[in-house]
């Protein structure tokens, strides 16, 4: 009968150490979930600032090229009016020859 208590004692301690591990597994899951969540924040928030900083710079870069491209319609323009106010008759000559074209091509 001692020996039957003895493994009853023993059953009971290694219950209450597994219930023991398994309280401390519970424990540290928790832990590991509150750090992957706020490692899953911070990394949302970095990568929301990069995405926001990305906008930004394709924004200016967009309207840089836009104003250099407004500048180079404003230079070609001007060129073209002088042109046409130095010479009137070649410029008409010119225009009438390009409309003759679109003519023949529209047809087709």
């Amino acid at each position: 009968m001692a020996a039957a208590a003895g493994k009853t004692a023993n059953e009971a301690r290694a219950n209450s150490d597994l219930e023991a591990d398994i309280r401390q597994l519970k424990a540290d899951i928790d832990k590991l979930t509150k750090q992957l969540a706020k490692t899953g924040e911070h990394g949302y928030g970095t990568a929301r600032r990069a995405a926001a900083e990305s906008v930004e710079q394709l924004r200016a870069q967009g309207e840089a090229a836009f104003d250099s491209l407004r500048g180079n319609a404003r230079d070609i323009e001007a060129q073209m009016v002088a042109s046409v106010r130095e010479k009137p008759v070649t410029s008409l000559a010119i225009a009438a020859g390009v409309g003759f074209l679109f003519a023949l091509i529209a047809r087709r």
